[in-house]
């Protein structure tokens, strides 16, 4: 039996999470059952001062009851040098608040395990990541240049609009060839936002789900399919996507086998990645979900397994 860990967990607002399906959530209810003890703290409670990495927190205890989900303890300054564990579990954007962050938790790790490794997740951004690997993926560029883009669409017709560091399926457009907005669609972008744009082919597979695979430490442990409601192409469960049990299949278990020995060498403990038909489309490191889905459809636990890579890795 492992000894009882300091866990810090930087996080949204715990008062604000839907107990049955934050895999935050889960994460500290296990971490407590293990005999952890927990503190919570949000972003902007960090500070750097002297070369030391400090984080007004609040002890913290969970429990699976509705309106009745946690009990916080006093606020007090801690050096997050002392802890065992960090969880840096803030949902996106991923912006330069959240690039901060890394750096600032970069100074502790890894004396203090962050998890995920914030130099990895600062290199390793959902839409850029994935580009390491084209061969397992559909057509994708990524360009500021509305010429570009045109002729990408002249050879595809069907094709995504992604903005590079959106999350939750905001902002994706699926732009049939007949579809006449591109150009405007372009000029709105350009409008909001310096950064360049992810256009992808379009997978007709996306019809029957976009699958979400969970890696722990470089290895598949599960999967769910998440499956766009009626009128929609965006499977993301934020914008009405409807889970379902999936298997995986030969495919996914060849896309896992290339990538999972650099998620593990990246210290990327908890991985997310996305597959539509037979491409990989993201790889999810900031903060992924799907562990609550996962157990309800298959009865399996991964939060025990993350906690097991942890504690191997502290021990």
């Amino acid at each position: 039996m492992t000894r009882a860990l300091k866990v810090a967990v930087q996080m949204d607002p715990i008062q604000s999470i839907n107990i049955d399906g934050d895999s935050t959530f889960v994460l500290m209810l296990e971490a407590q059952e293990r005999g952890h003890q927990l503190w919570h703290y949000h972003v902007r409670d960090l500070t750097l001062a002297g070369g030391r990495v400090l984080a007004r927190m609040q002890p913290v205890t969970v429990r699976r009851e509705k309106g009745n989900h946690y009990t916080l303890g006093e606020a007090a300054e801690h050096d997050l040098s002392a802890m065992d564990v960090v969880l840096m579990r803030q949902d996106p954007p991923f912006d330069m608040a959240y690039i901060t962050a890394t750096h600032i938790l970069e100074m502790i790790h890894p004396k203090t395990l962050v998890v995920n490794d914030p130099a990895s997740v600062r290199n390793a951004p959902e839409k850029l990541f994935v580009m390491q690997f084209p061969e397992l993926m559909p057509d994708t560029i990524i360009t500021h240049d509305p010429i570009v883009v045109r002729k990408f669409r002249q050879k595809h017709g069907d094709i995504i609009v992604k903005p590079l560091f959106g999350n939750g399926g905001a902002g994706v457009f699926h732009l049939r060839p007949e579809d006449g907005n591109l150009n405007a669609l372009l000029e709105l972008y350009a409008e909001k936002s310096r950064e360049p744009l992810m256009i992808q082919q379009y997978v007709p597979a996306v019809r029957f789900g976009d699958k979400r695979i969970i890696l722990v430490d470089g290895e598949p442990l599960g999967a769910i399919n998440r499956v766009p409601a009626e009128g929609e192409s965006r499977s993301n469960m934020h914008v009405g996507g409807r889970p379902e049990a999936v298997a995986l299949t030969e495919r996914d278990r060849e896309i896992c086998a290339r990538i999972g020995p650099e998620l593990k060498r990246r210290g990327l403990i908890f991985v997310g990645i996305d597959v539509i038909g037979d491409y990989l489309t993201e790889i999810n490191v900031t903060s992924p979900t799907g562990l609550q889905e996962l157990a309800r459809f298959d009865g399996v636990h991964l939060e025990k397994a993350i906690w097991d890579a942890i504690e191997a890795r502290r021990a």
